[in-house]
């Protein structure tokens, strides 16, 4: 048996940047992670705002040496094919942080789990988590995790089974959710149930100069889906499509991924000139029901982050941003706890209405692109002078008190979701 400060469960961003920072503030931290890196994973397009974020994990500069593309906007394109302007970034804020990146997974979470390393942090791969260890609370209504039972593959082949304790278990296990699936506290978006098939392409035709690495939001030829396409290294594109679960998946039964994928590529004009020529080098990939959210992000001795606590719709990229900022945010409170000696619920989850109100903003965004005949474009025609509002949503910029201020008009025309306040803990003061 073993015993550490805190033991992180999945090595992704969220987890990472946990492993990171606790061990750069002096604690014993192990990261546990299932598979052995690299490995494929989507979620490929960051907000600028995760660069505060790398500064803080000290990555810019491996980043900035990197062959990822860089990314300076997003751009819309409607059911005929019309693109939008272009939402350049640093027209709101022209600072280096305006500029961020379209990554490869594989590289980029292996890049994050090194430097959590190089901070001290301890890391296991091929270590799969097959229990979290939980008590009864004195205090709350839910229980007390006292450590993890995890599964070691080693070098050789062998296997070792260990129980290990921790004063802080942080479920980073990404959707699979260990923790809050296994305490009942996960709870699905009704209104967004979608699926997604994606894969990626070889030698599409991607815009010149500036644009090279936009990040393109494309709807279906009637309006009833949209795609991602997201440019890569090495002229590879990802490519995705996003649609209601009866429609894609239940309508499509006898249908291969792959025949799906082809056929929706084929109803998205404003794919029509990009896709001649074009190889798929990548299994076509399915994800379904995938808006959710916990009721809490922390109890007594645990704390969820990342996809594990919530993910919304992947219309913004906002997946490896919220991973991170949550993953930052969790790490500032166990910090706090652990010199404090207070590892309850009420300390180590101080962070989650933040966060939740960031992840609120966005949701709001996600429900307004699904409105019928709802256009950012003709909003923004309509009201310039939200147009940086707008802006600081598709960054990430979502923590300051203003930045709702264009859902008050917005919400006179189109219905938008109610606040998803978190449970408080029994305990909590």
């Amino acid at each position: 048996m073993s015993e550490y400060d805190v033991i992180v469960i999945g090595g992704g961003p969220a987890g990472s940047t946990v492993g990171n920072l606790v061990a750069a503030g002096g604690r014993r931290v192990l990261v546990l992670e299932r598979s052995r890196f690299p490995r494929f994973q989507i979620g490929e397009s960051l907000m600028p705002e995760t660069y505060w974020i790398f500064e803080r994990l000290g990555v810019l500069d491996k980043l900035r040496n990197s062959h990822f593309v860089k990314k300076y906007s997003v751009q819309f394109v409607t059911p005929g094919g019309r693109e939008s302007q272009p939402f350049y970034f640093d027209e709101a804020n022209p600072h280096p942080c305006s500029q961020t990146w379209q990554v490869l997974r594989s590289e980029f979470d292996d890049m994050l789990l090194g430097a959590a390393a190089e901070r001290g942090a301890e890391v296991w791969q091929e270590a799969n988590v097959t229990d979290v260890l939980l008590e009864k609370s004195d205090t709350d209504d839910l229980p007390r995790a006292t450590g993890v039972t995890v599964r070691r593959r080693h070098a050789d082949s062998s296997t070792s089974v260990h129980e290990l304790r921790a004063r802080v278990v942080v479920d980073a296990t990404g959707m699979g959710a260990i923790l809050s699936r296994k305490l009942g506290i996960r709870k699905p978006d009704p209104n967004l149930r979608k699926a997604a098939y994606y894969a990626h392409y070889k030698g599409t035709r991607r815009d010149p100069g500036k644009n090279a690495g936009a990040t393109l939001v494309l709807a279906t030829a009637q309006g009833d889906g949209w795609f991602w396409y997201i440019p890569l290294p090495n002229d590879i594109a990802s490519i995705g499509v996003v649609g209601d679960i009866e429609r894609l998946v239940t309508a499509n039964k006898g249908n291969t991924p792959e025949q799906i994928l082809e056929a929706e590529i084929a109803n998205c004009r404003g794919l029509d000139d990009r896709m001649p020529g074009a190889t798929r080098v990548s299994p076509v990939h399915v994800c379904s029901d995938f808006s959710y959210r916990a009721t809490r992000c922390a109890g007594d001795g645990w704390v969820l982050t990342g996809d594990a606590f919530g993910f919304l719709d992947p219309m913004y990229s906002s997946g490896v941003f919220l991973a991170l900022k949550s993953g930052e945010m969790a790490a500032d409170a166990i910090l706090e706890a652990l010199d404090r000696n207070d590892t309850s619920a009420a300390a180590l989850g101080q962070w989650g209405d933040e966060l939740s109100g960031g992840m609120q903003s966005i949701r709001k965004l996600v429900y307004a692109f699904y409105t019928r005949g709802f256009s950012f474009g003709q909003f923004v025609r309509g009201n310039p002078h939200l147009k940086k509002n707008l802006t600081d949503l598709l960054i990430g910029n979502v923590f300051y008190d203003s930045v709702d201020d264009l859902f008050d008009v917005m919400g006179k025309t189109i219905p938008l979701p109610e606040k998803m306040p978190l449970e408080q803990p029994v305990g909590a003061i």
